[in-house]
């Protein structure tokens, strides 16, 4: 298994609407990353890339190290869960991206973030 193969990225998302201020263009969203070692050795978490795009086709990328202040390493067969979130101006938006992971054995190496989508409940239907 290719290391790029290794480390599997799923995503689950809401709206808070708590938060949110519809009136002011402010939709606010949480996202709940797991992030899976299929592979066979461990692999820690260097950095993050993200592509948020809104229902306005705007594209803002943010970099850095590490998720939440962490930089976990994932022993194989275990999984990091974390959560986040962003805030759009736009009731429909969706994020992309990847972390650069280390190998044990010193080799760095992208895990994909799918494609997700954020969106006020019904707002697709």
């Amino acid at each position: 298994m290719k290391l790029e193969d290794s480390v599997n990225v799923s995503v689950e998302t809401e709206y808070l609407e708590e938060q949110s201020l519809p009136e002011d263009d402010r939709f606010v969203f949480a996202y709940h990353i797991a992030i899976r070692n299929d592979g066979d050795q461990g692999a820690t978490l260097r950095t993050r890339h993200w592509f948020i795009a809104d229902g306005n086709a705007d594209v803002h990328e943010v970099k850095g190290e590490g998720v939440i202040g962490e930089q976990p390493t994932i022993e194989p067969g275990e999984t990091y869960r974390y959560s986040s979130g962003s805030v759009l101006q736009t009731r429909v938006g969706s994020m992309r991206g990847y972390y650069v992971m280390e190998a044990d054995d010193g080799t760095l190496f992208h895990a994909t973030i799918p494609v997700f989508t954020l969106a006020l409940p019904n707002a697709l239907n």
